[in-house]
């Protein structure tokens, strides 16, 4: 099912929103953990620009993608691949005050990612996590080398 979900301000915790079927366009769920895969990231200019205008919060930007039911294999398979340097996990934020897309540890924007966990921590603060395999990675600095 493809899904839209943005961290809901009132509740603390995320609002997942149906992309289709008979629910188009309803919030289905407030979990506070979900992971989707195939996953944009999408901030709306127009919603930002009222953010940093009126110094009020609104919900303006989102992660789109397909819901993924992960599973603890899985999970220990990406870690395993972390280990052997195949790939990582890359924390995800976004503050419309700082910065006009989602970006990740390293401060550079993302718009795409093979697969993230969205997670409540236990302060009840949103906390998304991207993987990335590392030989994408590399492939893109090796391009800009000179030989």
């Amino acid at each position: 099912m493809r899904v839209e979900v943005y961290w809901n301000l009132h509740r603390r915790t995320y609002s997942v929103r149906d992309l289709g079927g008979e629910s188009k366009g309803l919030v289905t769920n407030h979990p506070e953990d979900v992971c989707i895969r195939d996953v944009t990231f999408a901030v709306q200019p127009a919603g930002r620009a009222k953010v940093l205008r009126d110094k009020v919060k609104n919900v303006h930007a989102f992660v789109r993608g397909v819901l993924h039911d992960r599973t603890d294999d899985e999970i220990n398979e990406r870690m395993n691949a972390q280990a052997e340097g195949r790939g990582e996990w890359t924390s995800i934020t976004y503050n419309p005050y700082k910065n006009d897309s989602f970006i990740d540890s390293e401060g550079d924007p993302i718009s795409e990612a093979e697969l993230i966990i969205c997670h409540v921590s236990d302060d009840r603060k949103p906390k998304m996590f991207a993987w990335r395999n590392i030989t994408h990675r590399s492939e893109n600095l090796c391009e800009s080398w000179e030989v």
